[in-house]
């Protein structure tokens, strides 16, 4: 059902950046062809959705939806300590530490945080460790 989300940025060398080292943790890369100055695709792999990261087109500076969040699935919770890990150590700030939400201890696992333009993202993963 999804294609590709896009998250704003005003810094998009420093967005690529954030994105390279963070998706890449992911098993996520930049989209052959996919890349300018000023948009950048990152996939998984052929017929898997996208994300991509770019400046507004109409040229006014981005700005984090209220409410909006992205949630990027993840094969381990090792991976998930290692995203929110590197997305600390990449300019980005911390919503909500690794850890198991609700009651069942197998059953979602994720950490929240958000990138350096302030765009919030969830990396989780529903079943055991």
């Amino acid at each position: 059902m999804l294609g590709y989300a896009m998250l704003g940025t005003n810094d998009h060398t420093r967005a690529k950046a954030f994105y390279d080292a963070v998706l890449g943790l992911l098993g996520g890369s930049v989209m052959a062809g996919y890349s300018s100055a000023t948009r950048t695709f990152y996939t998984s792999g052929p017929g898997t959705p996208m994300l991509a990261i770019g400046q507004p087109n109409d040229g006014k500076p981005a700005s984090v939806g209220n409410g909006a969040m992205m949630a990027l699935p993840a094969k381990t919770r090792a991976a998930i300590d290692a995203c929110h890990a590197k997305a600390l150590a990449m300019g980005g700030s911390d919503e909500g530490a690794p850890g198991v939400r609700g009651p069942n201890p197998d059953g979602f696992y994720a950490a929240y945080f958000r990138d350096p333009d302030g765009n919030k993202l969830c990396v989780f993963r529903v079943g055991p460790a």
